[in-house]
């Protein structure tokens, strides 16, 4: 989650010493500037100070209370650091405060559930993410896995189509289609989307691959 939750930071410059050294300035000059803070702590996180980029995000909420995307991200260290009540704290405070800007939350907060082996509370923060924002690929691929392990084959079914319709080059998509047909009885469609996984460089598992094909001989 960690990584999947971070503001994309692609776009930030890879000299990250000299934007570091920005962001710092930028902050020293306009100390309750949130979005400077936000940023600052982004730039540290893709350096891997970690503890540096706590700092700001806790500046950021300190700053403005209602700032969610920075507890957001905040949580995402969190949860990545193992402290998931925290991580969940933080979440819940996210829709809490912008509730129409909260999908991610949701989906972070479904990961979460899922850790804490709570499948029907982690379904049910999926599925709120989907509420708010359809389009997440990554949400639906989350929400298959658990309909999966909880034998819901007709959902997980549904919900791994439209994974791979919005990223069909998804490798971990095509796997968990390929899984869900199989459960659904239909082999010669799980194949095709285990061929499909592999090509796209999934490691399918091999007890997989040989019940499907002793049911497909």
């Amino acid at each position: 989650m960690a990584q999947e939750n971070i503001e994309n930071s692609e776009k930030l410059s890879e000299d990250l010493p000299a934007v570091i050294a920005e962001m710092e300035k930028k902050c020293k000059q306009a100390p309750d500037n949130v979005v400077a803070w936000h940023h600052l702590g982004l730039v540290y996180m893709k350096a891997g100070r970690i503890d540096e980029a706590i700092e700001c995000l806790e500046k950021c909420i300190e700053i403005d209370n209602q700032a969610n995307q920075p507890m957001i991200n905040l949580g995402a260290i969190y949860f990545g650091q193992g402290n998931l009540d925290k991580a969940q704290e933080l979440n819940e405070n996210a829709i809490k405060v912008q509730p129409d800007l909260s999908a991610q939350a949701h989906a972070n907060l479904g990961l979460i559930w899922q850790q804490r082996n709570e499948m029907d509370k982690a379904i049910a923060s999926y599925e709120k993410a989907i509420q708010y924002e359809p389009k997440l690929a990554t949400v639906w691929m989350n929400l298959t896995s658990v309909l999966t392990m909880k034998g819901e084959d007709e959902r997980a079914l549904k919900s791994a189509r439209k994974a791979t319709e919005l990223e069909p080059d998804s490798a971990l998509a095509q796997n968990n289609l390929a899984v869900a047909l199989f459960f659904s009885g239909d082999y010669a469609a799980a194949k095709n989307h285990v061929e499909k996984a592999k090509e796209l460089g999934y490691s399918v598992d091999p007890d997989f691959e040989a019940g499907l094909a002793e049911k497909l001989a």
